[in-house]
């Protein structure tokens, strides 16, 4: 069996993931984005979050940034997606540890 193909992150980056997901908030969000197995909106995201849209807009580019997501900007509506590759990446990286 092929062994899954891993994004290589470099320091910045492992920071970058540990600080997004050292916030409770976007490590909820993350799980949310991540739960719909493809892409969801952004709308949906925020339907289930006590945020205000900026709060929300904030912690998104914080994932974003990361690399833990992507958004689809389409207008005002965005589309946003969880990179298993990134994640999967990172965990290995905390697995050894």
């Amino acid at each position: 069996m092929a062994k899954a193909k891993r994004a290589r992150l470099t320091a910045r980056q492992l920071e970058r993931i540990a600080r997004a997901l050292a916030d409770p908030r976007r490590h909820r969000i993350l799980e949310q984005i991540g739960k719909c197995g493809g892409s969801v909106a952004c709308t949906a995201v925020r339907e289930c979050q006590p945020v205000t849209a900026a709060t929300l807009s904030h912690h998104m580019k914080e994932l974003e940034t990361a690399g833990l997501i992507r958004i689809a900007r389409e207008g005002k509506f965005a589309t946003l997606e969880l990179d298993r590759e990134v994640l999967d990446a990172y965990r290995d990286h905390l697995g050894k540890i």
